[in-house]
Order: C-alpha cells, then structure tokens, then sequence
C-alpha cells in the first residue's frame, strides 16, 4: 500500500520558488504581506498530492503565527480590501495558481 502512495506523489512545479517563501515565512513575521504570502501557497498546496514539507510548514507557520485557517483568511480578506497588497511588490507577476 505504502508503493501506491508513493506512486501517486507529485512534484509541484512551483515548489522550487514556492520553498524559498516557506522557508521566509517560517522564519518571518505575520505582517501583512506575509500573512498573503501564506493564505496564497495555503491555496495553491491544499489538497495536492505532494509538496508535503511545504504543506507541513505552512502548518508549521499557521501554528506558529496563532491562525487557523478561518482567522487566516479573515484576516488576508480586510487586508485586500484596504487595498493591493501585491502590486507595488512585482507588477509583472500575479502568481494565483
């Protein structure tokens, strides 16, 4: 059983890029932008079949940070409504997937 679990594994395409985040986060404060950073990867990770020790740092972050994934959110939405937390950081690039 343990073969087929590991067969279905995948390898995010992102999880390069997306493990240098995880690793400022974990290391990090909430601030806003930080607090974004982790909601977003929160998305993007939740439920996919692999990236585990990012999916278990995220974890990691939230409990460190005091958030479940409710007062995350909570929080993340009052911030994008005060205004675009993104785009004085990298106009190019919105990463939403």
């Amino acid at each position: 059983m343990a073969k087929d679990a590991a067969q279905t594994e995948q390898t995010h395409p992102l999880w390069k890029s997306d493990r240098q985040i995880v690793n400022t986060l974990l290391a990090g404060e909430p601030t806003d932008f930080n607090l974004c950073e982790l909601a977003r990867l929160w998305i993007r990770y939740d439920g996919f079949p692999g990236a585990r020790d990012i999916q278990e740092d995220l974890t990691k972050t939230m409990e460190q940070w005091g958030l479940t994934e409710d007062t995350l959110f909570e929080r993340t939405r009052q911030i994008h409504q005060q205004g675009q937390i993104y785009k004085s950081r990298d106009a190019q690039r919105e990463d939403w997937s």
